[in-house]
């Protein structure tokens, strides 16, 4: 491999680790209907590149943050 695909690949797939990063956190805060529904969304943004746009479209907006007071 030369540096220049090496460079690519790793510029590709930083944004990817950190978005699945984010999103393990946004489900781990979120309180959803079920523990075995955060489990799934856990898995589901486990997926490799796919996963995030499923979390992304479907379930960012389920999950609910639990109130401060």
């Amino acid at each position: 491999m030369d540096i220049k695909t090496i460079g690519t690949f790793i510029a590709m797939t930083i944004p990817f680790f950190l978005l699945t990063l984010w999103m393990l956190v946004d489900i781990s805060v979120k309180q959803f209907k079920s523990a075995g529904e955060k489990a799934a969304w856990w898995l589901i943004a486990l997926i490799p590149f796919v996963g995030c746009f499923i979390y992304l479209i479907i379930g960012f907006r389920r999950g609910k943050k639990p109130v401060d007071g």
